[in-house]
């Protein structure tokens, strides 16, 4: 509403006044909450004799008659203060010193500073009052230029008079109303409601403030508005109800900001919740239920999300989609309770699209496809394909968006919004936002896909550097396990191998290259390729890491291994033990002890400038050595010397077999998902005697 000063809103009334600007003295003043005078006008002081700065800031009712009842000058005013238009006659005291009877008029209006209350008083002398009695031209005045909603209706709550500002709100003529109620009248806007506060302000005397008014009126009947209103009750000079004086102005203006600021609030709200909670791991089916339920409710009421089947099924976006698409659902929210999500394909269902279809069209364009009002036309092309659409349709669905799952380019999928609440169609900022999140969660597809692949051609790459046949010399048994880790940030470089020599001794050696993924794989392989050859020349184990060492430097970027040697002889049980940064061995001997072989751990290979020591160990024949990466033993969760006494304790334990050694060690020390990688290596070495 346009803010209207308060002398040009006076003036204008006493221009409009006509013919009582020559014939009577109208005082305009008014008062703040406490009663104290804030403006004295003119004729104020020309009625009175008091300048404004003898009565500014005093009370107004110090003005009345030292003889008058101050008690029902204050009631007058504090009536006025608290919502009740009041009219009376009171005797003041002229500043001359004599008597004067006044006729006054006071109401409240609302104050610029906020939540503030001002009394406007209009007085003027009763004597010249009554001798043109019967006359309002002032009151029409200030009811005619009014930019609010004005109107007073009875006790009935039937219109009396409505001014030209409401008319032109409701879009009906002062005759419309009269004798009407507003249930009557504006059918498309909620009158219950506002008649209900109407009958509380008559009822209970205080003023109801800003009453919603919704819903259409003739005067556009097209767009919905927003009114806040006003009610005060009237009353006769004995204080009883005669009526109601009702103000409302339009602020549709001010709700539909406030609304979109609302709206981009919680669309924030919603882009930062899925920032948390989509992408939250690498798998494929739980990054796209994620996306799904952060979209439900705040965005739709059910919503699916499909990826393509060639991507569902080996990781890779397929072939184009001119012939048209086929999806794997892979998300559906909710996932029960709902009539329309339970008429949606199940999770897991293959669904084949037309070129032609909604779902492949918004594939091939890469860019949203909105149905703003589904209905039975919209259903139409679909009917002799499917019976879903109608069936959705039946179930409430009013508006629907497919988005386009793309990551870098590529085409990977589509998520669907559905939705049913009696909230109008998808808005372009939800459309916007519906894009946003299916973004986020197609790079968090593309990343799943991504690891998918490098998890999978790392572990190959490992696996097939690992020896596929391991064949020890007569007088050693081994057995051997190597576990991949869950993460491929994880997947490296861990391997073991046997070696045997033409004098009957063997060659036992697991290693680690320290990084992850396909490089430290490859690493890896180059490193066990080059133990086989130097360890079958019969190199010893220092001058085989010095060896090794250099085949690191060979590299384009820097790598460190951990590597440990060890030369046994099955005839005698002497082993020669080399280290280079590597866990220690552990050794079973034949009546159950068990103990971590102290042998210096020396520096990784690839710090370069250290030397290397050979420690000598005879073990009783029949011990059986036990060689491991750091995977085994390692956890975030506990410290390394509780996990090394938890793994001397379970190789203390009889087992039947070496095979049956390496699966208890991996069952009781490696959790469902491992860290990193593990490599496991056990041999007996020679025959008990």
């Amino acid at each position: 509403m346009e803010q209207v000063p308060f002398d040009d809103a006076t003036t204008a009334a006493a221009r409009d006044a006509g013919g009582w600007l020559g014939d009577l003295t109208v005082a305009v003043v008014a008062t703040g909450a406490d009663g104290a005078i804030v403006r004295w006008d003119h004729a104020a002081e020309e009625l009175l004799g008091y300048t404004p700065h003898d009565v500014l800031g005093r009370h107004i009712a110090d003005l009345l008659h030292p003889g008058a009842d101050r008690g029902l000058g204050r009631s007058l005013w504090e009536g006025a203060a608290t919502g009740h238009g009041v009219t009376g006659t009171v005797t003041a005291w002229h500043k001359e010193g004599r008597p004067l009877d006044l006729e006054i008029w006071a109401a409240p209006v609302p104050a610029r500073h906020r939540g503030g209350t001002t009394v406007l008083v209009f007085a003027a002398e009763a004597e010249a009052a009554r001798r043109i009695r019967g006359s309002s031209v002032v009151w029409d005045g200030l009811f005619a230029r009014s930019p609010v909603g004005i109107a007073v209706l009875d006790t009935q709550l039937r219109f009396l008079r409505v001014n030209p500002a409401l008319e032109a709100m409701n879009g009906l003529p002062q005759a419309a109303h009269i004798g009407r109620r507003l249930v009557e009248i504006l059918p498309d806007v909620n009158a219950p409601d506002m008649e209900r506060s109407m009958r509380r302000a008559l009822d209970e005397g205080r003023p109801v403030l800003d009453s919603r008014r919704t819903g259409r009126t003739p005067a556009d009947p097209d767009h919905d508005h927003v009114w806040s209103g006003s009610y005060v009750r009237l009353e006769d000079a004995d204080g009883r109800p005669i009526g109601l004086a009702a103000t409302l102005i339009d602020i549709t203006a001010q709700q539909r900001a406030q609304l979109e600021a609302e709206a981009g609030r919680r669309h924030l709200a919603l882009v930062n919740e899925a920032t948390l909670k989509i992408g939250t791991s690498l798998d494929l089916e739980r990054t796209a239920q994620e996306l799904a339920d952060v979209a439900v409710p705040d965005l739709a009421d059910v919503v699916t999300v499909d990826v393509l089947e060639s991507l569902a099924a080996d990781g890779e976006p397929g072939a184009g989609l001119v012939g048209g698409a086929t999806l794997r659902r892979l998300a559906k929210a909710p996932l029960t309770g709902s009539p329309v999500a339970a008429a949606l394909a199940p999770l897991g269902r293959t669904l084949d699209f037309p070129a032609s279809a909604p779902y492949a069209r918004a594939l091939g364009d890469r860019r949203a496809y909105v149905v703003s009002e589904f209905d039975e036309r919209a259903v139409e092309p679909a009917a002799g394909h499917s019976s879903t659409p109608a069936e959705l349709l039946r179930l409430g669905v009013h508006s629907f968006i497919m988005t386009p799952l793309l990551a870098r380019g590529v085409v990977l999928g589509l998520a669907t919004f559905y939705r049913t609440r009696p909230v109008g169609p998808f808005t372009k900022d939800e459309v916007d936002l519906a894009g946003e999140l299916a973004a986020r969660a197609a790079v968090c597809v593309d990343n799943a896909r991504l690891y998918s692949r490098e998890h999978d051609t790392a572990t190959v790459l490992q696996r097939s550097m690992l020896p596929q046949h391991i064949t020890p010399p007569p007088g050693i048994e081994v057995a051997h396990r190597y576990l991949p880790a869950s993460d491929v940030n994880e997947v490296g470089g861990d391997w073991y191998d046997v070696v045997d020599l033409k004098d009957g001794r063997a060659v036992l050696v697991i290693g680690d290259v320290m990084g992850h993924g396909t490089p430290a794989a490859a690493v890896m392989g180059r490193l066990s390729a080059t133990v086989r050859a130097l360890a079958r020349l019969d190199l010893a184990a220092d001058e085989m890491c010095h060896q090794l060492e250099a085949a690191l430097r060979d590299l384009a970027e820097p790598m460190i291994a951990t590597f440990l040697c060890v030369v046994v002889d099955p005839a005698t049980g002497r082993c020669g033990i080399t280290r280079a940064g590597h866990p220690p061995p552990a050794a079973v001997l034949p009546d159950g002890t068990v103990r971590l072989l102290d042998v210096p751990p020396g520096l990784p290979l690839g710090v370069g400038g250290v030397d290397f020591t050979t420690t000598e160990v005879t073990l009783p024949l029949g011990s059986v050595l036990v060689l491991y990466t750091d995977g085994l033993v390692e956890s975030r969760s506990s410290d390394i010397d509780a996990r090394l006494t938890e793994l001397t304790e379970l190789l203390a334990a009889p087992v039947p077999s070496l095979p049956a050694l390496c699966d208890r060690l991996l069952t009781h020390l490696v959790p469902a998902s491992a860290d990193d990688d593990i490599a496991l290596l056990a041999a007996r070495v020679g025959t008990a005697t």
